[in-house]
Protein backbone atom coordinates (compact mmCIF):
# COMPACT_ATOMS: atom_id res chain seq x y z
CA UNK A 1 0.00 0.00 0.00
CA UNK A 2 1.29 3.53 -0.82
CA UNK A 3 2.10 4.75 2.61
CA UNK A 4 4.10 8.13 4.00
CA UNK A 5 7.34 7.96 5.46
CA UNK A 6 9.10 10.08 7.62
CA UNK A 7 12.56 11.18 6.75
CA UNK A 8 14.13 13.17 9.20
CA UNK A 9 10.93 14.65 11.24
CA UNK A 10 12.36 15.97 14.27
CA UNK A 11 14.62 18.50 11.68
CA UNK A 12 11.63 19.63 9.58
CA UNK A 13 9.24 19.31 12.66
CA UNK A 14 12.11 22.20 13.97
CA UNK A 15 12.18 24.40 11.07
CA UNK A 16 8.29 24.57 11.30
CA UNK A 17 8.09 25.33 14.72
CA UNK A 18 11.23 28.04 14.31
CA UNK A 19 9.38 29.54 11.33
CA UNK A 20 5.68 29.49 12.70
CA UNK A 21 7.15 31.40 15.85
CA UNK A 22 8.73 33.53 13.71
CA UNK A 23 5.41 34.35 12.09
CA UNK A 24 3.40 34.98 15.55
CA UNK A 25 6.13 36.97 17.26
CA UNK A 26 5.95 39.46 14.52
CA UNK A 27 5.01 43.15 15.56
CA UNK A 28 2.69 43.88 12.44
CA UNK A 29 0.12 45.24 13.13
CA UNK A 30 -2.58 42.59 11.66
CA UNK A 31 -2.07 38.55 11.36
CA UNK A 32 0.16 38.62 8.12
CA UNK A 33 0.73 42.16 8.31
CA UNK A 34 -2.02 44.40 6.01
CA UNK A 35 0.51 46.18 3.69
CA UNK A 36 -0.12 49.64 5.35
CA UNK A 37 2.74 51.69 5.30
CA UNK A 38 4.24 50.71 8.14
CA UNK A 39 3.60 47.11 8.31
CA UNK A 40 5.61 44.16 7.50
CA UNK A 41 4.23 41.68 5.02
CA UNK A 42 4.94 38.29 5.83
CA UNK A 43 5.49 35.89 3.29
CA UNK A 44 6.12 32.16 3.43
CA UNK A 45 8.31 30.91 0.91
CA UNK A 46 8.58 26.50 0.33
CA UNK A 47 12.25 26.37 0.95
CA UNK A 48 13.60 29.67 0.76
CA UNK A 49 16.88 27.85 -0.27
CA UNK A 50 15.88 26.43 -3.74
CA UNK A 51 16.90 27.98 -6.87
CA UNK A 52 13.15 27.36 -8.26
CA UNK A 53 12.29 30.52 -5.32
CA UNK A 54 15.25 32.72 -6.02
CA UNK A 55 13.44 35.25 -6.82
CA UNK A 56 11.78 35.84 -3.63
CA UNK A 57 15.38 36.01 -1.67
CA UNK A 58 17.10 37.99 -4.69
CA UNK A 59 14.67 40.72 -4.80
CA UNK A 60 15.54 41.44 -0.57
CA UNK A 61 19.08 41.34 -1.86
CA UNK A 62 18.84 43.82 -4.63
CA UNK A 63 16.69 46.16 -1.93
CA UNK A 64 13.60 45.94 -4.67
CA UNK A 65 10.95 45.74 -2.07
CA UNK A 66 12.00 49.10 -0.04
CA UNK A 67 12.48 50.42 -2.99
CA UNK A 68 8.93 50.23 -3.08
CA UNK A 69 8.54 51.14 0.10
CA UNK A 70 7.24 47.77 1.34
CA UNK A 71 8.30 45.81 4.59
CA UNK A 72 8.60 42.37 3.45
CA UNK A 73 9.76 39.58 5.91
CA UNK A 74 10.52 35.86 4.43
CA UNK A 75 10.03 32.81 6.10
CA UNK A 76 10.81 29.68 5.22
CA UNK A 77 9.15 26.32 5.40
CA UNK A 78 10.32 22.96 3.91
CA UNK A 79 7.73 21.90 1.90
CA UNK A 80 4.89 23.76 0.08
CA UNK A 81 1.95 22.09 1.67
CA UNK A 82 2.89 23.24 4.92
CA UNK A 83 3.58 27.08 3.85
CA UNK A 84 -0.01 26.59 2.33
CA UNK A 85 -1.39 25.61 5.80
CA UNK A 86 0.20 28.81 7.23
CA UNK A 87 -1.37 31.40 4.69
CA UNK A 88 -4.94 29.51 5.41
CA UNK A 89 -4.21 29.96 9.07
CA UNK A 90 -3.89 33.69 8.61
CA UNK A 91 -0.16 33.83 9.61
CA UNK A 92 1.43 34.98 6.56
CA UNK A 93 -0.13 37.12 3.58
CA UNK A 94 1.53 35.21 0.74
CA UNK A 95 3.25 32.28 -0.13
CA UNK A 96 6.12 31.59 -2.83
CA UNK A 97 5.39 27.86 -4.00
CA UNK A 98 3.62 26.20 -6.77
CA UNK A 99 0.82 27.72 -8.70
CA UNK A 100 -1.13 24.42 -7.99
CA UNK A 101 -2.00 24.72 -5.27
CA UNK A 102 -4.32 27.22 -5.71
CA UNK A 103 -6.63 24.85 -7.58
CA UNK A 104 -6.19 21.76 -4.87
CA UNK A 105 -7.63 24.39 -2.51
CA UNK A 106 -10.70 25.47 -4.35
CA UNK A 107 -11.81 21.91 -4.20
CA UNK A 108 -11.80 22.72 -0.42
CA UNK A 109 -13.30 26.32 -1.16
CA UNK A 110 -10.50 28.37 -0.38
CA UNK A 111 -10.01 31.38 -2.58
CA UNK A 112 -6.11 31.41 -3.05
CA UNK A 113 -4.99 33.31 -6.13
CA UNK A 114 -1.52 33.53 -8.06
CA UNK A 115 -0.93 37.32 -7.87
CA UNK A 116 3.03 36.35 -9.83
CA UNK A 117 4.09 33.86 -11.77
CA UNK A 118 8.22 33.20 -11.47
CA UNK A 119 8.03 30.19 -14.06
CA UNK A 120 6.48 28.52 -16.58
CA UNK A 121 7.73 24.47 -15.65
CA UNK A 122 8.34 23.15 -12.50
CA UNK A 123 12.34 23.60 -12.14
CA UNK A 124 12.16 19.57 -10.72
CA UNK A 125 13.75 16.79 -11.64
CA UNK A 126 12.84 12.95 -11.13
CA UNK A 127 16.61 11.63 -9.65
CA UNK A 128 17.19 8.04 -9.11
CA UNK A 129 20.08 6.62 -6.93
CA UNK A 130 22.62 5.72 -9.09
CA UNK A 131 22.68 2.24 -7.55
CA UNK A 132 19.18 1.39 -8.52
CA UNK A 133 19.84 3.75 -11.99
CA UNK A 134 20.16 0.52 -13.96
CA UNK A 135 16.71 -0.61 -12.60
CA UNK A 136 15.02 2.66 -12.92
CA UNK A 137 14.87 3.67 -16.04
CA UNK A 138 11.70 5.49 -16.42
CA UNK A 139 8.38 6.03 -15.07
CA UNK A 140 7.19 2.58 -15.68
CA UNK A 141 9.62 0.86 -13.33
CA UNK A 142 8.10 2.97 -10.55
CA UNK A 143 6.31 0.14 -9.51
CA UNK A 144 7.52 -1.48 -5.83
CA UNK A 145 9.75 1.37 -5.70
CA UNK A 146 10.30 4.30 -2.72
CA UNK A 147 9.63 7.33 -4.29
CA UNK A 148 10.99 10.74 -2.02
CA UNK A 149 8.52 13.54 -2.35
CA UNK A 150 9.24 16.62 -0.38
CA UNK A 151 5.64 16.06 1.91
CA UNK A 152 2.56 14.30 0.71
CA UNK A 153 -0.08 16.65 -0.71
CA UNK A 154 3.37 19.07 -2.18
CA UNK A 155 3.77 19.76 -5.49
CA UNK A 156 6.49 16.91 -5.63
CA UNK A 157 3.87 14.50 -4.65
CA UNK A 158 1.23 15.82 -7.23
CA UNK A 159 3.93 15.07 -10.36
CA UNK A 160 5.11 11.95 -9.07
CA UNK A 161 1.68 10.80 -8.78
CA UNK A 162 1.17 11.92 -12.48
CA UNK A 163 4.05 10.35 -13.90
CA UNK A 164 3.57 7.30 -12.25
CA UNK A 165 0.10 7.03 -13.81
CA UNK A 166 0.89 8.37 -16.77
CA UNK A 167 2.90 4.85 -17.27
CA UNK A 168 1.16 2.72 -15.81
CA UNK A 169 1.87 2.57 -12.29
CA UNK A 170 -0.84 3.09 -9.65
CA UNK A 171 -0.19 5.27 -7.13
CA UNK A 172 -0.67 2.54 -4.61
CA UNK A 173 1.86 0.66 -6.98
CA UNK A 174 4.87 2.45 -4.69
CA UNK A 175 5.57 3.47 -1.67
CA UNK A 176 5.39 7.39 -1.29
CA UNK A 177 8.20 8.88 1.21
CA UNK A 178 8.35 12.11 3.43
CA UNK A 179 11.74 12.77 2.55
CA UNK A 180 11.93 16.79 2.48
CA UNK A 181 14.53 18.67 0.51
CA UNK A 182 18.44 19.55 0.53
CA UNK A 183 20.15 17.52 3.22
CA UNK A 184 17.11 15.36 4.22
CA UNK A 185 16.23 14.38 0.50
CA UNK A 186 20.03 13.20 0.17
CA UNK A 187 20.63 11.43 2.89
CA UNK A 188 17.74 9.11 2.47
CA UNK A 189 18.33 8.49 -1.39
CA UNK A 190 22.23 7.96 -0.07
CA UNK A 191 21.14 5.44 3.16
CA UNK A 192 18.21 3.64 0.75
CA UNK A 193 15.76 5.47 2.46
CA UNK A 194 14.83 6.21 -1.06
CA UNK A 195 15.30 4.80 -4.49
CA UNK A 196 14.57 8.24 -6.38
CA UNK A 197 12.38 11.13 -5.72
CA UNK A 198 11.84 14.66 -6.95
CA UNK A 199 13.89 17.46 -5.97
CA UNK A 200 15.21 20.77 -7.04
CA UNK A 201 18.32 22.84 -7.20
CA UNK A 202 20.78 22.89 -5.42
CA UNK A 203 19.65 19.67 -4.48
CA UNK A 204 20.02 18.19 -7.92
CA UNK A 205 23.45 19.48 -8.30
CA UNK A 206 24.76 18.52 -5.38
CA UNK A 207 23.96 14.36 -5.81
CA UNK A 208 24.76 14.67 -9.48
CA UNK A 209 28.49 16.26 -8.41
CA UNK A 210 28.86 13.80 -6.32
CA UNK A 211 27.89 10.60 -8.75
CA UNK A 212 25.24 9.27 -5.64
CA UNK A 213 22.29 10.63 -8.17
CA UNK A 214 20.99 10.31 -11.99
CA UNK A 215 18.63 12.78 -13.17
CA UNK A 216 15.84 10.43 -14.73
CA UNK A 217 13.43 13.12 -15.73
CA UNK A 218 14.35 17.00 -16.27
CA UNK A 219 11.53 19.30 -16.01
CA UNK A 220 13.81 22.28 -15.67
CA UNK A 221 13.40 23.05 -19.39
CA UNK A 222 10.52 23.52 -21.40
CA UNK A 223 11.52 20.95 -23.80
CA UNK A 224 12.06 18.21 -20.68
CA UNK A 225 8.68 19.43 -19.17
CA UNK A 226 6.24 19.13 -22.76
CA UNK A 227 7.47 15.84 -22.90
CA UNK A 228 6.55 14.83 -19.09
CA UNK A 229 3.88 16.71 -18.84
CA UNK A 230 2.27 17.37 -22.30
CA UNK A 231 2.30 21.06 -22.16
CA UNK A 232 3.72 24.03 -19.93
CA UNK A 233 3.46 23.69 -16.38
CA UNK A 234 3.42 27.26 -14.42
CA UNK A 235 5.25 26.51 -10.86
CA UNK A 236 7.04 29.02 -8.56
CA UNK A 237 4.20 31.57 -8.13
CA UNK A 238 3.39 34.32 -5.10
CA UNK A 239 -0.03 33.57 -3.96
CA UNK A 240 -2.22 34.85 -1.63
CA UNK A 241 -5.90 34.85 -0.20
CA UNK A 242 -8.05 36.36 -2.78
CA UNK A 243 -9.92 38.66 -0.27
CA UNK A 244 -6.32 40.14 0.80
CA UNK A 245 -5.22 40.82 -2.70
CA UNK A 246 -8.74 43.10 -3.05
CA UNK A 247 -8.24 44.65 -0.05
CA UNK A 248 -4.61 45.43 -0.64
CA UNK A 249 -4.41 45.97 -3.75
CA UNK A 250 -1.62 48.63 -3.91
CA UNK A 251 0.35 46.86 -1.97
CA UNK A 252 0.30 43.39 -3.92
CA UNK A 253 1.16 45.48 -6.43
CA UNK A 254 4.39 47.06 -5.41
CA UNK A 255 5.27 43.51 -4.44
CA UNK A 256 4.49 42.63 -7.68
CA UNK A 257 6.66 45.61 -8.82
CA UNK A 258 9.84 44.24 -6.94
CA UNK A 259 9.67 41.24 -8.01
CA UNK A 260 9.10 41.72 -11.90
CA UNK A 261 12.49 44.02 -11.80
CA UNK A 262 14.15 41.38 -10.19
CA UNK A 263 12.74 38.87 -12.66
CA UNK A 264 14.04 41.27 -15.57
CA UNK A 265 17.73 41.28 -13.64
CA UNK A 266 17.76 38.11 -13.18
CA UNK A 267 17.51 37.83 -17.84
CA UNK A 268 20.68 40.04 -17.56
CA UNK A 269 22.70 38.79 -15.76
CA UNK A 270 24.63 35.83 -15.77
CA UNK A 271 24.99 32.83 -12.91
CA UNK A 272 27.72 33.91 -11.12
CA UNK A 273 26.76 37.59 -10.87
CA UNK A 274 23.38 35.83 -9.36
CA UNK A 275 25.11 33.65 -7.29
CA UNK A 276 27.53 36.35 -5.99
CA UNK A 277 23.79 38.17 -4.80
CA UNK A 278 22.62 35.46 -2.65
CA UNK A 279 23.43 34.88 0.88
CA UNK A 280 26.75 33.08 1.59
CA UNK A 281 25.58 30.34 3.44
CA UNK A 282 23.33 29.29 0.35
CA UNK A 283 26.32 27.48 -1.54
CA UNK A 284 26.48 25.10 1.49
CA UNK A 285 30.62 26.02 1.03
CA UNK A 286 30.89 25.33 -2.63
CA UNK A 287 30.32 28.40 -4.68
CA UNK A 288 31.01 26.88 -8.04
CA UNK A 289 28.66 24.18 -7.32
CA UNK A 290 25.68 26.55 -6.40
CA UNK A 291 26.63 28.54 -9.87
CA UNK A 292 26.11 25.27 -11.43
CA UNK A 293 22.69 24.88 -9.84
CA UNK A 294 21.66 28.26 -11.02
CA UNK A 295 23.07 28.09 -14.06
CA UNK A 296 20.97 24.42 -14.74
CA UNK A 297 17.59 25.62 -13.53
CA UNK A 298 17.97 29.52 -14.45
CA UNK A 299 16.01 29.05 -18.04
CA UNK A 300 12.95 28.26 -15.74
CA UNK A 301 12.30 31.63 -14.95
CA UNK A 302 10.09 34.15 -17.21
CA UNK A 303 10.90 37.89 -17.82
CA UNK A 304 7.07 39.21 -16.73
CA UNK A 305 5.74 37.43 -14.13
CA UNK A 306 2.37 36.65 -16.43
CA UNK A 307 0.63 33.56 -16.13
CA UNK A 308 0.33 31.99 -19.74
CA UNK A 309 -3.36 30.66 -20.15
CA UNK A 310 -2.49 27.40 -22.13
CA UNK A 311 -0.36 26.68 -18.90
CA UNK A 312 -3.11 26.86 -15.76
CA UNK A 313 -5.03 24.84 -18.38
CA UNK A 314 -2.62 22.36 -18.61
CA UNK A 315 -2.07 22.07 -14.34
CA UNK A 316 -5.78 21.57 -14.06
CA UNK A 317 -5.47 18.50 -16.82
CA UNK A 318 -2.39 16.69 -14.82
CA UNK A 319 -4.56 17.51 -11.40
CA UNK A 320 -7.90 16.20 -13.04
CA UNK A 321 -6.22 12.60 -13.74
CA UNK A 322 -4.91 11.46 -10.62
CA UNK A 323 -5.35 14.42 -7.98
CA UNK A 324 -7.82 12.76 -5.30
CA UNK A 325 -9.00 16.57 -4.57
CA UNK A 326 -9.35 17.56 -7.69
CA UNK A 327 -10.72 14.34 -9.64
CA UNK A 328 -13.64 14.58 -10.91
CA UNK A 329 -14.24 18.28 -10.28
CA UNK A 330 -12.32 19.59 -13.25
CA UNK A 331 -15.48 21.15 -14.87
CA UNK A 332 -16.36 22.88 -11.72
CA UNK A 333 -13.32 24.23 -10.91
CA UNK A 334 -13.09 28.20 -11.84
CA UNK A 335 -9.78 28.69 -13.00
CA UNK A 336 -10.10 32.52 -13.75
CA UNK A 337 -9.71 32.74 -9.87
CA UNK A 338 -6.76 30.76 -9.37
CA UNK A 339 -4.75 33.17 -10.70
CA UNK A 340 -4.51 37.21 -12.20
CA UNK A 341 -2.97 39.25 -14.33
CA UNK A 342 -3.58 42.02 -13.40
CA UNK A 343 -0.47 43.23 -11.30
CA UNK A 344 2.35 41.62 -13.29
CA UNK A 345 0.89 43.48 -16.41
CA UNK A 346 1.03 46.82 -15.26
CA UNK A 347 4.55 46.31 -13.51
CA UNK A 348 7.00 48.41 -15.30
CA UNK A 349 9.64 46.25 -17.24
CA UNK A 350 12.97 46.01 -17.65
Amino acid sequence: MRTATRIAAAAIAATTALSLSACRDSHASSSGGSGGKNDTIKIMVGGIDKVIYLPAKLTEQLGYFKEQGVNVQLLTEPAGAQAENVLISGDVSGVVGFYDHTIDLQTKDKCIESVLQFADVPGEAEMVSTAKAGQITSPAAFKGKKLGVTSPGSSTDFLTQYLATKNGVPTSGYTTVKAGAGQTFIAALNNGGIDGGMTTDPTIAQLTNTGKGKVLIDMRTEEGTRAALGGLYPSSSLYMNCDYVKSHAEAVQKLVNALVKTLGWIKAHKPAEIAAKMPADYAGGNPKLYEKAIADSIGMFNADGVMPADGAKNVLNVLAQFSPNVKGKKDSIDLSTTYTTEFASKAPKQ
